[in-house]
């Protein structure tokens, strides 16, 4: 393995276990303590979440990875047959599908029908009581999906390291 496939490896198990934790503290305890306020004041609490989310730290992470996951199929690819190859492809298929996709086609969509609706507007609470639900569900396999990216990166790196 050359150097910069061993940083990208390093970066992609740094990246995924940070947006792992991120998505953990949400699904562990963040969305139970805005489930216990008032409606209107955690509608409004996740919808300055959601807007405050979008800044160029998490962003650089978050979507960074998936461009480290995207060379680490290339990776995979060009190692074909060693056993690291598949645990790089797993972490990659890991973050990319269970992590970025579902935030794209599902968490994404939740927040922008939760940025939709006043928070004081009492139609709110449904949707507010959905969205805690469904996106907390979502957020959970985001979670579980990014850690499994981690582990697999960790792994397939070590396996490199044994040969």
């Amino acid at each position: 393995m050359n150097s910069l496939t061993a940083i990208a490896g390093v970066a992609a198990v740094l990246g995924a276990a940070l947006v792992g934790g991120v998505f953990f503290t949400f699904s562990s305890f963040v969305m139970r303590a805005l489930a216990r306020l008032p409606p209107a004041e955690g509608i409004a609490a996740m919808q300055s979440i959601n807007v405050t989310v979008l800044n160029p730290s998490f962003l650089g992470v978050f979507a960074g990875t998936a461009v480290l996951s995207l060379w680490m199929i290339v990776v995979a690819w060009k190692s074909w047959g060693s056993h690291s190859a598949v645990l790089f492809l797993a972490g990659a298929i890991f973050y990319l599908i269970g992590t970025f996709l579902v935030t794209g086609i599902g968490n994404v969509p939740l927040n922008d029908q939760l940025a939709a609706v006043a928070a004081t507007d009492p139609a709110a609470v449904e949707v507010w009581n959905l969205y805690l639900e469904r996106w907390t569900m979502l957020n959970t396999v985001r979670t579980a999906a990014a850690m499994i990216s981690a582990l697999a990166y960790t792994l397939g790196l070590l396996e490199c390291g044994r040969v």
